[in-house]
């Protein structure tokens, strides 16, 4: 795992847009949108979702090292397949690979996997805050619904877009866009995101939302240049609360 840095950072200068300093002020009606990441961010998942494609690899007869697709973790099959297997999503085989990924990983690594550290306790706040909670994932439906029972946050989830309901997966800025419109938010100055990989950073500032990183998916500062803030995970983001954009 790549090396973490330490310490809540401004991004690049445009925490605080012109007309819209305090997001308290600039939702519609009220309504202020968190669009939220879920893999990396909210769940410990991404080194098991890198071992689910290993494991394909070594079933299917491909090459796949583990080295190589962690940090590939965090866009959708239909970005990964190719770069791994050289297969487009929509072949046979493309398909027949991104289904077996998708049985191990549920089967064989998701019955392990544990939400972060007050990671409920961060959506019960941003509910009690009167964030909207929406989630803008890379991961497709099946895999989405069982993450979010397994981590025991589905009851949290307010509306939800997944791989399965975009174009293009991250860094594309379709996901976040989808979310956006789900949340009945119009404004993206009304909304925020919540992300852990720098394909997240990508997708949210190509749709004009701000993002709110967290290093607990693995990538470290510089990775994650763009966002507007930079906390550890969600126990941290929770504690500094009321120093976050989210509180502003």
């Amino acid at each position: 795992m790549r090396e973490r840095q330490a310490g809540l950072r401004d991004g690049d200068g445009d925490g605080d847009r012109d007309g819209c300093s305090l997001l308290r002020n600039c939702g519609e009606g009220g309504v202020r949108a968190a669009l939220l990441d879920v893999d990396g961010t909210l769940i410990d998942s991404n080194d098991a979702h890198a071992r689910a494609w290993v494991d394909v690899g070594d079933e299917l007869g491909y090459d796949i090292e583990f080295g190589h697709v962690r940090w590939l973790v965090g866009m959708g099959g239909d970005r990964v397949l190719p770069e791994l297997t050289g297969l487009d999503e929509e072949s046979e085989e493309g398909k027949r690979v991104l289904e077996r990924r998708g049985e191990i990983f549920r089967s064989k690594y998701l019955p392990r996997l544990n939400a972060f550290p007050r990671a409920r306790d961060l959506l019960e706040r941003l509910r009690a805050d009167d964030w909207k909670l929406v989630v803008a994932t890379s991961a497709s439906a099946k895999d989405l619904k069982a993450l979010l029972e397994q981590a025991g946050l589905a009851d949290l989830i307010e509306n939800a877009t997944n791989a399965d309901e975009a174009e293009s997966s991250k860094p594309a800025p379709d996901i976040v866009r989808a979310a956006l419109a789900k949340s009945g938010v119009r404004n993206p100055d009304s909304a925020l995101m919540l992300g852990d990989t720098p394909y997240d950073v990508k997708a949210a500032l190509r749709a004009g939302v701000r993002i709110v990183a967290l290093r607990c998916g693995g990538w470290n500062d510089a990775e994650l240049r763009g966002a507007s803030e930079i906390w550890q995970d969600p126990a941290e983001l929770l504690a500094g609360y009321d120093r976050s954009l989210f509180a502003r």
